[in-house]
């Protein structure tokens, strides 16, 4: 008996204080967990389901977003995961190095959002003449490479884009008239198949309002690539915010656990 009540006065005791503050961070480490995965999901998401016709566009800064989502999440992960494991165990070693871990990343958001603003500042006489250049990208890529030889992928990203978006042709569905493939085929048609609001073998041979999409796909191509960047700016902001409060209740916590007596 004695030595039992002996091993019970060399265990710490902890404050209801101290208390809080361990279930507090468990669950705020649960918060940021569960966020790491969100942008995760959205970063893969976007990556293997919108990639294909994104990659119309001939420029690598469009999918940049999903590969900035894919490594945020996984580091997000991987910090929270930490954090557990530090609150969980009590290390205090630990806890310095998950507080070290939100301060990093905090700092790099931090610094992204102001290299993104100055680059955004820079950019704002010019950003018009980019988007153009990047709509002529993609008609160009439309008119010459659609259904032909060695250019499946092509063919099959565009009828997804102009069927997903519900759209026809870079600015409009008049650019089809430029196509090399609808030049060169006998029995000419205006569209491809894909345009058709009903797709079926043979439909764009007929223009009429009722039976294509008149719009052209490029503004909403670039409607959902703000989408993504909208979401990328939500989550991060989202995430800083969690790490504050994050940052805060680890370092009460270590501060607790070094107060405390045995």
């Amino acid at each position: 008996m004695r030595f039992f009540r002996m091993e019970a006065q060399g265990e710490k005791t902890h404050t209801c204080g101290t208390i809080c503050l361990k279930y507090l961070l468990l669950l705020f480490n649960v918060l940021f967990w569960l966020a790491g995965g969100a942008v995760l999901a959205v970063g893969v998401w976007t990556l293997m389901e919108k990639s294909d016709y994104i990659s119309l566009l001939n420029s690598s800064s469009y999918s940049a977003s999903a590969y900035i989502l894919i490594t945020a999440g996984v580091i997000v992960i991987m910090t929270g995961l930490i954090g557990c494991c530090a609150t969980l165990k009590e290390m205090k070693s630990l806890l310095i190095v998950y507080l070290v871990l939100l301060l990093c990343i905090f700092l790099l958001e931090i610094i992204a959002g102001v290299l993104a603003y100055i680059n955004y500042q820079e950019c704002f006489p010019f950003c018009h003449q980019l988007d153009e250049g990047l709509r002529q990208n993609l008609k160009t890529t439309m008119v010459q490479k659609y259904q032909q030889p060695g250019e499946e992928s092509i063919t099959q990203a565009v009828d997804k884009l102009q069927q997903e978006f519900k759209c026809c042709g870079s600015h409009n569905s008049s650019d089809w008239m430029e196509s090399v493939w609808i030049q060169a085929a006998e029995n000419k048609r205006l569209v491809p198949d894909s345009c058709c609001k009903t797709p079926s073998e043979l439909c764009g041979h007929r223009d009429h309002p009722s039976n294509i999409y008149k719009g052209g796909c490029i503004m909403k191509l670039e409607d959902f690539i703000l989408s993504q960047l909208y979401i990328l700016g939500a989550v991060g902001i989202g995430i800083a915010f969690l790490q504050v409060v994050g940052m805060m209740f680890t370092y009460c916590l270590y501060w607790n656990l070094n107060e405390e007596p045995y």
